[in-house]
C-alpha cells in the first residue's frame, strides 16, 4: 500500500509539472510614476489615488483577461534622472503599462526606457508636444496621453490675451523647465500671431522662493497682465509676493495649478487668477459613481486624478480588445478604437494624442477654481 501511494503521488506531481494540472493565472501589474515627493507631490497623490481606485474597480469586475491587476507606485520627484531610474525599475518588474509621468521633463526621457522594454506608456498629465512628436519621429508606437497638448492650451491662452488686453502690456514668464517654458512659448507664439507682442519675456528657476527682483521689474514696466508657465508652488509665490509689493495685474496661468494646494500657498492674493484646464470631469454623469466613491473616502478627485483613472480605462479596454497585454497589440487597439472613460469618450490619432482635446477657462475664488461659463 505504501509503495502504491508513492507511485500515485509521483504521478500526480509529474502531471502538474507537465501542464496537466491547471496553472493559476498570473496577476498583471501596472504602474504609475510621478512626483510622490517634492514640491509637486500633490499631483503625485492625484495619480496614485486615480490608479489605485481604477485597479480596485477593475478587480471588482473580474480584472483584465480574467486576471487580477496589481498597482505599483514609484516616485520620480519630477526629476529627469530619477524618472529614468524609476522607469528602469518598473521595466525590470515586467509591468504591462505605465500610467505616467506627471512632468513632461520626466515623461520624455522615461519614454525611451519603455520603448526598449516594450511597455505601454499613457500619461495623464504631460502636455509638452515633444513627448508624442519625438516618439512618432522615432517610429515608437507605445506613447499616449489622456490630456491635451501645450500647443492646444497655449493657443487658447494666447488668443484670449491678445483680445482681452489689446493695446496693453502683457508679460510672459517661465521657469525654464520643459513644461513651463514649453507652455509659455506656445502662449506667447499664439498671442503674437493674434496681434499682441509680449511686453516682457522673463525666466526664473523652478524652486525659487524669492521673486522680489522679478516683481519689481514687472511693476516698473506697468504690466497689465502676466502669464506664467510654471508649477503651482512658484506661481502661488509670485502672486502672493506681488500682492505684498502692491503689484496686482491680471494673473493668467495653466493646468499645473489644478490643486487646492495652490490657494493654500497664494491665499486671497490669487482671487481672480485665470487658468486653462480641460473641462472638469467631476461633473460628468459618467464619472459620478467614481467621484462618489472617492468622496466616500474623504478625497476630492481634482486635477489629474480622473485623467489617471481614465488612462487605466483606456489600457484595460484596449487589452480586452487585443486579447493580449503585448505592447504592439495593445498600442494598435488603442489607435483603432474609441474608449468610454470617466473624462468622456477618448480616441487617438496616429501620434498617440487624443482627438477630443479642449481647454476652457477657470477662475480662482474663495479657495477653489470654477469654470468660467460663456458670457460670464
Amino acid at each position: 500500500m505504501t509503495k502504491l501511494k508513492l507511485v500515485l503521488g509521483a504521478a500526480v506531481a509529474a502531471l502538474a509539472l507537465s501542464g496537466g494540472a491547471p496553472a493559476q493565472a498570473q496577476d498583471i501589474t501596472i504602474a504609475t510614476i510621478g512626483p510622490m515627493t517634492g514640491g509637486d507631490a500633490t499631483f503625485g497623490e492625484q495619480m496614485k489615488r486615480g490608479l489605485e481606485m481604477a485597479v480596485k474597480d477593475l478587480n471588482a469586475k473580474g480584472g483584465v483577461l480574467g486576471r487580477k491587476v496589481k498597482a505599483l507606485i514609484e516616485d520620480d520627484a519630477c526629476d529627469p534622472k530619477q524618472a529614468r531610474a524609476a522607469a528602469e525599475k518598473v521595466a525590470s518588474a515586467k509591468v504591462a503599462a505605465v500610467i505616467g509621468h506627471y512632468c513632461s521633463s520626466a515623461s520624455i526621457p522615461a519614454s525611451e526606457v519603455y520603448a526598449d522594454a516594450k511597455i505601454i506608456q499613457i500619461t495623464p498629465a504631460s502636455t509638452n508636444p515633444r513627448l508624442t512628436e519625438d516618439a512618432a519621429k522615432k517610429g515608437w508606437k507605445h506613447v499616449f496621453r489622456t490630456c491635451g497638448r501645450d500647443d492646444q492650451q497655449g493657443e487658447v491662452a494666447g488668443k484670449f490675451l491678445a483680445t482681452k488686453f489689446k493695446g496693453k502690456k502683457v508679460a510672459v514668464l517661465h521657469d525654464k523647465t520643459t513644461y513651463g517654458q514649453g507652455i509659455a512659448d506656445e502662449t506667447k507664439k499664439a498671442m503674437e500671431k493674434a496681434g499682441l507682442k509680449a511686453a516682457a519675456y522673463e525666466a526664473f528657476t523652478k524652486g525659487d522662493k524669492d521673486f522680489t527682483a522679478l516683481i519689481t521689474k514687472l511693476k516698473a514696466g506697468k504690466m497689465d497682465a502676466v502669464y506664467v508657465g510654471s508649477y503651482h508652488t512658484e506661481v502661488a509665490l509670485l502672486v502672493r509676493q506681488g500682492a505684498e509689493q502692491g503689484f496686482k495685474p491680471q494673473w493668467v496661468s495653466e493646468d499645473a495649478l489644478a490643486t487646492d494646494e495652490f490657494w493654500k500657498i497664494a491665499g486671497p492674493a490669487a482671487t481672480g487668477l485665470l487658468m486653462t484646464f480641460p473641462p472638469d470631469p467631476r461633473g460628468l454623469a459618467g464619472a459620478k459613481a467614481v467621484v462618489d466613491r472617492f468622496k466616500a473616502e474623504k478625497y476630492d478627485p481634482e486635477g489629474y486624478t480622473l485623467y489617471t483613472y481614465a488612462a487605466v480605462q483606456v489600457w484595460s479596454q484596449a487589452v480586452e480588445k487585443a486579447k493580449s497585454t503585448e505592447m504592439a497589440k495593445v498600442a494598435a487597439a488603442i489607435r483603432a478604437n474609441s474608449f468610454n472613460t470617466v473624462v468622456g469618450p477618448i480616441s487617438y490619432n496616429a501620434k498617440g494624442d487624443i482627438k477630443q482635446s479642449a481647454y476652457v477657462w477657470y477662475v480662482w475664488k474663495d479657495g477653489k477654481y470654477t469654470e468660467v461659463k460663456a458670457g460670464s
